[in-house]
């Protein structure tokens, strides 16, 4: 990462949070964090300034396309290039609607969770793309999918088929964009986030939740945020350079066989 520009999307907290802290541990020469909310945004950008890395904060609304090109101009305004695009900014149904399923899927909350996980990406990928051809430094992009785009998960429809977008997203981005700029995505299984711990808390039994969410992992327990964001780091740094169009999942080894643990039923 060393002296590359960095910009990523959803960096207020949880895995774009610590995506950040990595690349400024890297050396990266400036990172932008892209977020909705101003206060944790903000908040992001003081804890890279105190790693003693460049950091600028802009206040982005994804499902607003206009928004998503002055995202990548203020990059560009305040680092004058950009060598690596962080397409980490998701949201879910549950956080919208509460539990769902494909009949109680409201078209409100489809619409919100497409438009912010995948048409957004999308988006952010076609603005970056020509300033990501010109650097000299191999540009990456790095998009956060998840191993509900990978298999079935209950109550979360429109989150997992968002999410199969984003893998295919990925796929077609690392053709169009190649040789010029490799295009790869990492996709956790349960990670303690504050997206996960607030579906929790909304739980009647959030031990229960827990366990469940938990369940499929042959490392038994919930993924770090730092867990993450070193594999997101390692695709966005050259130590990647011959990987391009790959899917890395980052899931406790939930995929190896999506059996649940016996302690899931005690």
């Amino acid at each position: 990462m060393k002296d590359k520009v960095c910009l990523v999307t959803g960096g207020g907290q949880g895995i774009g949070r610590a995506i950040a802290e990595q690349f400024v541990r890297r050396g990266a020469a400036h990172v932008v964090v892209a977020d909705l909310n101003e206060r944790t945004g903000t908040e992001t950008v003081g804890i890279l300034d105190a790693l003693g890395g460049r950091a600028s904060f802009v206040r982005t609304d994804l499902r607003d396309p206009a928004a998503i090109e002055a995202m990548v101009e203020a990059t560009l305004d305040a680092a004058g290039a950009l060598d690596v695009l962080v397409n980490n900014a998701g949201i879910t149904d549950t956080l919208l609607q509460g539990q769902t399923t494909i009949e109680s899927l409201s078209l409100d909350t489809w619409d919100a969770v497409m438009n912010v996980n995948l048409r957004a990406m999308w988006l952010a990928t076609k603005a970056a793309a020509p300033h990501l051809r010109r650097s000299t430094r191999r540009p990456a992009i790095v998009n956060a999918g998840s191993v509900a785009g990978m298999t079935g998960y209950p109550e979360h429809p429109a989150y997992c088929v968002s999410k199969a977008g984003v893998i295919q997203l990925t796929r077609v981005s690392a053709i169009d964009l190649a040789p010029d700029v490799r295009c790869n995505a990492f996709c956790p299984a349960t990670t303690d986030t504050p997206m996960r711990r607030q579906f929790i808390d909304a739980a009647a039994d959030k031990e229960a939740l827990d366990r469940f969410l938990t369940g499929s992992h042959l490392i038994p327990r919930a993924g770090k945020v730092e867990e993450v964001a070193a594999v997101a780091a390692f695709l966005a740094s050259d130590d990647s350079s011959f990987l391009t169009g790959a899917i890395v999942p980052v899931d406790g080894g939930s995929l190896a066989w999506r059996g649940f643990q016996k302690e899931t039923f005690r």
